[in-house]
Protein backbone atom coordinates (compact mmCIF):
# COMPACT_ATOMS: atom_id res chain seq x y z
CA UNK A 1 0.00 0.00 0.00
CA UNK A 2 2.72 2.76 1.10
CA UNK A 3 4.79 1.71 -2.47
CA UNK A 4 1.55 2.74 -4.16
CA UNK A 5 0.65 5.64 -2.57
CA UNK A 6 4.60 7.01 -3.22
CA UNK A 7 4.61 5.98 -6.96
CA UNK A 8 1.36 7.64 -7.33
CA UNK A 9 2.12 10.92 -5.19
CA UNK A 10 5.61 10.59 -7.30
CA UNK A 11 3.45 10.94 -10.83
CA UNK A 12 1.26 13.32 -9.80
CA UNK A 13 4.37 15.23 -8.78
CA UNK A 14 5.21 14.97 -12.16
CA UNK A 15 1.95 15.57 -14.16
CA UNK A 16 1.38 18.81 -11.91
CA UNK A 17 5.48 19.90 -12.43
CA UNK A 18 4.88 19.14 -16.08
CA UNK A 19 1.88 21.33 -16.41
CA UNK A 20 3.40 23.86 -14.69
CA UNK A 21 6.70 24.16 -17.33
CA UNK A 22 4.34 23.81 -19.93
CA UNK A 23 1.66 27.08 -18.70
CA UNK A 24 5.16 29.17 -17.72
CA UNK A 25 6.99 28.45 -21.18
CA UNK A 26 8.50 31.71 -22.28
CA UNK A 27 7.63 33.35 -26.04
CA UNK A 28 10.07 31.62 -28.67
CA UNK A 29 12.01 33.54 -31.15
CA UNK A 30 12.34 33.40 -34.75
CA UNK A 31 14.98 30.43 -34.69
CA UNK A 32 12.23 28.43 -32.45
CA UNK A 33 10.21 28.76 -34.89
CA UNK A 34 11.31 27.92 -37.75
CA UNK A 35 13.12 25.10 -36.13
CA UNK A 36 9.52 23.77 -34.50
CA UNK A 37 7.77 24.26 -38.03
CA UNK A 38 11.13 21.94 -39.92
CA UNK A 39 10.01 19.62 -37.17
CA UNK A 40 6.36 19.24 -39.09
CA UNK A 41 7.90 18.78 -42.53
CA UNK A 42 10.11 16.53 -41.14
CA UNK A 43 7.71 14.35 -39.48
CA UNK A 44 5.56 14.02 -42.37
CA UNK A 45 8.34 13.88 -45.03
CA UNK A 46 9.53 10.68 -42.26
CA UNK A 47 5.83 9.68 -42.22
CA UNK A 48 5.86 10.42 -38.70
CA UNK A 49 2.82 11.91 -37.74
CA UNK A 50 3.89 11.98 -33.78
CA UNK A 51 6.58 13.86 -34.82
CA UNK A 52 4.75 16.23 -36.41
CA UNK A 53 1.23 16.40 -34.29
CA UNK A 54 3.89 16.96 -30.71
CA UNK A 55 4.72 20.21 -32.81
CA UNK A 56 0.84 21.37 -31.90
CA UNK A 57 -0.71 22.33 -28.34
CA UNK A 58 -2.84 19.71 -26.94
CA UNK A 59 -6.02 22.34 -27.73
CA UNK A 60 -4.50 23.04 -31.65
CA UNK A 61 -7.09 24.00 -34.24
CA UNK A 62 -5.60 23.17 -37.80
CA UNK A 63 -7.63 24.10 -40.49
CA UNK A 64 -8.31 25.09 -44.66
CA UNK A 65 -10.60 27.68 -44.47
CA UNK A 66 -13.85 28.68 -44.54
CA UNK A 67 -15.07 24.89 -44.07
CA UNK A 68 -12.85 22.36 -46.38
CA UNK A 69 -11.41 20.78 -43.38
CA UNK A 70 -11.24 21.55 -39.20
CA UNK A 71 -9.30 19.63 -37.06
CA UNK A 72 -9.57 19.85 -33.05
CA UNK A 73 -7.04 19.02 -31.04
CA UNK A 74 -3.26 17.00 -30.84
CA UNK A 75 -4.98 13.42 -31.36
CA UNK A 76 -7.10 14.37 -33.99
CA UNK A 77 -4.20 16.11 -36.12
CA UNK A 78 -2.56 13.12 -35.28
CA UNK A 79 -4.76 10.89 -36.91
CA UNK A 80 -5.01 13.11 -39.88
CA UNK A 81 -0.87 12.76 -40.04
CA UNK A 82 -1.62 9.24 -40.36
CA UNK A 83 -1.70 8.35 -36.99
CA UNK A 84 0.17 4.70 -35.69
CA UNK A 85 -0.13 3.45 -39.06
CA UNK A 86 1.24 6.17 -41.17
CA UNK A 87 -0.04 7.94 -44.40
CA UNK A 88 -0.70 5.39 -47.44
CA UNK A 89 1.30 7.51 -49.34
CA UNK A 90 4.90 9.22 -49.30
CA UNK A 91 4.77 12.85 -48.46
CA UNK A 92 7.21 15.19 -49.48
CA UNK A 93 6.66 18.90 -47.93
CA UNK A 94 9.69 21.83 -48.42
CA UNK A 95 9.26 25.14 -47.24
CA UNK A 96 10.19 27.98 -49.15
CA UNK A 97 9.75 30.91 -46.93
CA UNK A 98 8.72 31.17 -43.12
CA UNK A 99 8.55 34.68 -41.06
CA UNK A 100 7.79 35.08 -37.58
CA UNK A 101 6.91 37.64 -35.60
CA UNK A 102 8.40 37.57 -32.16
CA UNK A 103 5.76 39.82 -30.51
CA UNK A 104 2.34 38.40 -31.30
CA UNK A 105 3.72 34.89 -31.75
CA UNK A 106 2.18 34.60 -35.35
CA UNK A 107 3.99 32.95 -38.14
CA UNK A 108 3.57 32.07 -41.62
CA UNK A 109 4.50 30.22 -44.73
CA UNK A 110 5.51 29.06 -47.99
CA UNK A 111 5.27 25.34 -48.79
CA UNK A 112 5.15 22.72 -51.82
CA UNK A 113 3.92 19.28 -50.62
CA UNK A 114 3.49 16.08 -52.82
CA UNK A 115 1.15 13.52 -51.82
CA UNK A 116 0.27 11.78 -54.87
CA UNK A 117 0.01 15.27 -56.53
CA UNK A 118 1.66 18.05 -55.96
CA UNK A 119 0.20 21.28 -54.36
CA UNK A 120 1.95 24.84 -53.29
CA UNK A 121 0.32 27.20 -50.75
CA UNK A 122 0.53 29.23 -47.35
CA UNK A 123 -0.12 28.70 -44.09
CA UNK A 124 -0.30 31.30 -41.15
CA UNK A 125 0.35 29.61 -37.60
CA UNK A 126 -0.18 31.32 -33.91
CA UNK A 127 2.32 29.74 -31.46
CA UNK A 128 1.25 29.30 -27.41
CA UNK A 129 3.39 28.00 -24.86
CA UNK A 130 5.85 26.81 -27.21
CA UNK A 131 4.02 25.32 -30.03
CA UNK A 132 1.36 25.69 -32.62
CA UNK A 133 -1.95 26.55 -31.14
CA UNK A 134 -3.25 27.40 -34.35
CA UNK A 135 -2.78 26.36 -37.85
CA UNK A 136 -4.37 27.60 -41.08
CA UNK A 137 -3.53 26.77 -44.78
CA UNK A 138 -4.25 27.59 -47.49
CA UNK A 139 -3.07 25.71 -51.24
CA UNK A 140 -3.53 25.01 -54.98
CA UNK A 141 -2.96 21.88 -56.92
CA UNK A 142 -0.70 22.36 -59.39
CA UNK A 143 1.71 20.44 -62.00
CA UNK A 144 3.79 22.59 -61.93
CA UNK A 145 7.07 22.80 -59.79
CA UNK A 146 7.81 25.55 -57.30
CA UNK A 147 9.92 27.87 -59.68
CA UNK A 148 7.24 26.84 -62.56
CA UNK A 149 4.55 28.16 -60.10
CA UNK A 150 5.80 31.29 -58.60
CA UNK A 151 7.41 32.41 -62.20
CA UNK A 152 5.56 35.67 -62.37
CA UNK A 153 6.86 36.74 -58.95
CA UNK A 154 10.07 35.26 -57.63
CA UNK A 155 11.66 36.37 -54.95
Amino acid sequence: MKKTVLVLTFFLGFLIDSRAQLSNRKPINRAEFIHLMQTVAAGLNENNGRKAADCFTLDAIYSEPPNKQIYRGRDRIFEFFGGWKGRPKVVQMVWHHLTFDEQTQVGSGEFSMTYGSTTHGMVSVKIREGLIGNWREYFYQSALDWNGFILQNPF
